[in-house]
């Protein structure tokens, strides 16, 4: 009896260890080829962006899927000022534009963060909506108000016409990120400061504003990259010496004026891409933290 007993026990164990293994590898094979996917899908075009801008001009179209004559000449033509474009003075224009906008929007949002996430007054729900709401608008609908309103006073081509609709796009992201992470502090600091005789202000500028510093670099970062990358309203509120690399890459002109230098604009591209993915890449953990750290309550 004992025998006939242990021997299905045996065997049931048996099938339960060979079955687990596999398991795990399946679930392990669907998370690596998910992975994959995701990574072929969010790279490739960067990467056949780079291959192309390292491409001589006559090969272009070529499509070997490695780098194939390779040449700096599309990193000159970027550069080159002779055909009219003025890649070098863009690249400053975002620069200027990003950075301001990233600084305005932290100095305003970190402020209605802190009001939102730890004071008390009427209206507060209905005024975390209505920020929240401001980022629902399309931008298109904005553009001829936008237009309209910075002609009539004279703002049209000046870098405030770019900076100040940054500001007002990147303000929501800002006030939800660092609300979200101002509301997870712990109250005892900000109450053991007010006890020693500091102010409100104090203690916010002294106690909380050093512990929310992954949130606040996270967010400068987001602005400034959604600042750089904004197109449709530097088209028309920019002038030639105030456009972004956006608009400069999008109205780029070769030696023939119907023909599209798409060789000198990869380069120009990946001129502009490589270093916000190096910086992403560099500061990918503060990120994630600033991101997540109002998500989970301890």
């Amino acid at each position: 009896m004992t025998t006939l007993t242990d021997a299905p026990t045996g065997a049931t164990a048996a099938t339960v260890t060979a079955d687990v293994p596999w398991t795990q590898r399946l679930r392990s094979a669907r998370v690596y080829v998910g992975a994959l996917i995701v990574l072929v899908w969010g790279l490739g075009p960067f990467y056949w962006m780079v291959v192309t801008a390292f491409r001589d001009p006559a090969y272009t179209f070529e499509n070997t899927p490695w780098p194939t004559h390779v040449t700096l000449e599309n990193f000159r033509n970027a550069f080159d000022t002779s055909r009219g474009n003025d890649f070098g003075r863009a690249v400053t224009n975002s620069i200027i534009i990003g950075l301001a906008t990233a600084a305005l929007a932290l100095l305003i949002g970190m402020l209605a963060a802190y009001a939102l996430a730890r004071l008390t007054f009427r209206g507060k729900t209905l005024v975390a909506g209505l920020v929240l709401s401001a980022s629902m608008f399309p931008v298109v609908v904005l553009v001829t108000p936008l237009f309209q309103l910075f002609t009539d006073i004279g703002w049209i081509g000046h870098y405030q016409a770019l900076i100040i609709p940054n500001i007002s796009f990147v303000l929501p992201l800002t006030v939800y990120i660092l609300a979200s992470f101002f509301a997870e502090l712990p109250w005892e600091l900000e109450e053991a400061a007010r006890i020693d005789g500091a102010t409100r202000f104090q203690a916010f500028r002294l106690i909380m504003l050093p512990l929310a510093a992954p949130a606040v670099f996270t967010t400068a970062i987001l602005a400034f990259i959604a600042a750089v990358n904004e197109y449709l309203l530097a088209r028309l509120l920019s002038a030639d010496s105030t456009e972004p690399v956006t608009v400069a890459i999008a109205r780029f002109s070769g030696n023939d004026p119907l023909v599209q230098p798409y060789a000198a604009i990869m380069a120009a591209g990946t001129i502009v891409t490589v270093p916000l993915v190096i910086m992403v890449l560099l500061f990918q953990r503060r990120i994630i933290s600033g991101l997540t750290a109002g998500g989970v309550k301890s």
